[in-house]
């Protein structure tokens, strides 16, 4: 199957999911600010510079992998997060480089509004149908995102080390698509 050289537009009933673009720069650099978004991924802010390196990375994983994150903002435009497949070659202990990473990040006014699991409904439909499994991290602190990742099939394979502090390790293999039904298409 031919995977796409660019993030293709995704829309939920509240959001719609698009590839980064540079325009993007400012809302990300407020986003990774916020001690919500933060306190559990990597526990510090994130500079403008390493937004930046973050969001060319975002664009250029679409043309080298043919997957990559989206910008998820609502419909009034507002950033909600990024969330999306990552190709981070993570020195994690064990490796997690077998499957493509997903990740989410939301906005700390957008967490708890249930954005998270809707995007990645709608993210995880996309990929289901051309990647047969990925992984994800979670810090063991963060509780709400350990509970979304099981209510959408991940299962945890092990907590590993990241950067000398434990990391839970979870799995998901796409549904076995039925045959049948994509015959009758």
């Amino acid at each position: 199957m031919q995977m796409p050289a660019s993030a293709p537009t995704l829309t939920t009933a509240r959001l719609t999911l698009t590839g980064h673009a540079a325009a993007d720069l400012e809302d990300c650099a407020a986003m990774w600010t916020d001690p919500r978004v933060y306190t559990m991924i990597g526990g510090q802010p994130r500079s403008r510079e390493d937004v930046w390196i973050r969001l060319l990375r975002a664009i250029g994983q679409w043309t080298a992998f043919g997957y990559g994150t989206w910008v998820a903002r609502d419909t009034a435009g507002r950033l909600i997060g990024e969330l999306g497949l990552m190709e981070t070659r993570r020195a994690i202990t064990p490796s997690i480089d077998a499957a493509p990473e997903v990740g989410w990040t939301l906005t700390g006014d957008a967490q708890g509004q249930g954005y998270a699991s809707e995007a990645l409904a709608a993210i995880l439909a996309w990929t289901d149908a051309r990647i047969p499994a990925t992984t994800c991290i979670i810090d063991p602190a963060n509780a709400p995102s350990i509970r979304l990742a099981e209510r959408l099939g991940y299962r945890l394979r092990t907590t590993g080390t990241y950067r000398d502090a434990p990391i839970l390790i979870f799995d998901r293999a796409a549904p076995l698509v039925n045959p049948g039904a994509i015959a009758a298409r």
